[in-house]
């Protein structure tokens, strides 16, 4: 099992920027690791995904805005994400797969609507 705990959101205006963690625990060596979002009335979107192997993946409509990163002496990803628009509002999930070959923030949207990922509890971002 993994357990993920995400902080940092909360309400920037636009322009600003934020910076979400996510603690991860558990059975947590060869992680697909990353960030969805999902705002009220739409779809999860996968946002970045980094591998275990250090490969990352973003989203094309916010590569250059938004960066992951890991700190992995403390298990910890982060995803600093800068020039916020008022449409990055959301609640963003951390995720996980384990021992995934392929990693990007699509595959872990997938992972969670076929049951076989985890995800944190959501911290909201809003941007106005």
């Amino acid at each position: 099992d993994v357990q993920l705990v995400e902080s940092g959101g909360g309400s920037v205006q636009a322009g600003g920027s934020l910076r979400l963690s996510c603690t991860a625990s558990g059975s947590i060596s060869r992680l697909c690791m990353g960030w969805f979002r999902q705002s009220s009335g739409k779809k999860r979107e996968g946002v970045a995904a980094l591998h275990y192997d250090g490969r990352t993946s973003y989203s094309p409509s916010l590569m250059g805005r938004f960066t992951i990163s890991k700190d992995n002496a403390e298990n910890i990803l982060y995803l600093q994400m800068n020039s916020l628009k008022p449409e990055d509002t959301a609640m963003y999930y951390c995720a996980a797969v384990i021992q995934a070959n392929y990693c990007s923030g699509t595959y872990l949207v997938r992972a969670q609507e076929r049951g076989t990922g985890y995800r944190g509890q959501g911290t909201q971002v809003t941007v106005s």
